[in-house]
């Protein structure tokens, strides 16, 4: 703690004859309060107590950053939702004690075994002259000194263990994955294609027209074979294709066709991409009355019948349109994949 020091003597605040009050120019110095030593100060065995602490907090950090690189390449996401989630959990559990043992560890050190004595500290100009400049180093040292750093070997070795390993929760995962994927192109395509069938999530059971009355909404992924659902790439490809339907009457559609003037709804029944182009949340309140579909996250809101155009909010593009058509058997299918990359953002996307 710093304060200055006032040479100059106070003046006694007076009552003048006229009823006003004079003030001081300055106030004495009350100085610093007597200090309380801690328990750990005058009790050895209460400062070896919060030592053995202290040293406990750091190996549980040590232990965390062990358990964050094991978890990393023992329990790794398998494609399921089940698998990526215990990933993420052992990871996020891992990091969370690694860093809170660092982080509890040192405030509890500082507390009760580094010096909480006051200094008092006279203001001076930026460039403090030599002997000052003496007097903070040997201040540091003493500091040094007093933390008990030289005399508590296993609690320095413990910190500095605990430093020095937590940057693997990080680094591992970014080292682990260079030279992986960086095929960038394949986010320009999803697996809907010419012919796929509009299938219900998380079910699978393809959609007919005839499913869908006026006003239905249906949460929607691609229909593919058993195969593709037990692959690891499945959970990466179904985020990218899951789509909004949504059923209204063929006479409230403003907006129903593609550049070259082909229909990409039918009977009314439009598709649209789930992924928010704002920042890429899912995007799945539909209010009927309006046609209006928002977005959760932070209110972009988009007009459905009139192809999906942002009317408020941060999101400057509309959602990419699926364009859809009916098989010989009545069954909704896609006419192709979307016309744009879905999401918030693109490589060679201007906006």
């Amino acid at each position: 703690m710093s304060q200055n020091v006032n040479p100059k003597p106070s003046q006694d605040v007076t009552a003048a004859g006229n009823g006003t009050t004079t003030h001081p120019d300055r106030f004495v110095d009350p100085g610093l309060p007597e200090h309380k030593p801690r328990l750990a100060d005058i009790d050895p065995k209460a400062a070896k107590r919060n030592e053995r602490i202290v040293v406990l907090l750091f190996v549980l950090s040590i232990l965390g950053t062990i358990g964050t690189v094991v978890a990393y390449f023992a329990v790794r996401p398998d494609g399921t939702t089940a698998g990526t989630r215990l990933s993420t959990v052992l990871l996020g559990v891992g990091m969370a004690v690694s860093l809170l043992g660092l982080g509890f560890g040192a405030v509890h050190w500082a507390k009760t075994l580094m010096s909480n004595h006051e200094h008092i500290e006279e203001r001076h100009d930026s460039r403090s002259s030599d002997e000052v400049r003496t007097v903070v180093a040997q201040a540091f040292k003493d500091g040094y000194e007093d933390s008990g750093l030289p005399r508590r070997g296993v609690l320095k070795g413990a910190v500095v263990s605990a430093l020095a390993l937590f940057p693997l929760t990080i680094a591992v995962p970014l080292v682990s994955s260079v030279g992986g994927d960086w095929n960038v192109g394949k986010f320009r395509h999803t697996l809907w294609k010419t012919g796929t069938r509009l299938a219900y999530d998380p079910s699978g059971r393809p959609i007919k027209a005839a499913d869908l009355t006026v006003g239905s909404v249906a949460h929607v992924i691609p229909d593919v074979d058993e195969e593709m659902r037990e692959s690891h790439e499945w959970i990466t490809e179904k985020s990218k294709a899951v789509v909004l339907l949504v059923r209204l009457n063929p006479q409230d559609l403003k907006a129903d066709q593609s550049p070259e003037g082909e229909t990409w709804s039918y009977d009314g029944i439009v598709a649209y991409s789930k992924i928010c182009t704002h920042v890429g949340c899912p995007v799945a309140l539909y209010e009927q009355q309006t046609h209006h579909l928002l977005c959760p996250c932070h209110q972009s809101t988009f007009d459905i019948s009139d192809g999906a155009k942002v009317v408020f909010g941060p999101a400057n593009r509309p959602l990419p349109q699926l364009p859809i058509t009916v098989d010989d058997e009545g069954y909704l299918v896609a006419q192709d994949d979307f016309a744009e990359p879905i999401g918030p953002s693109y490589w060679e996307r201007l906006k």
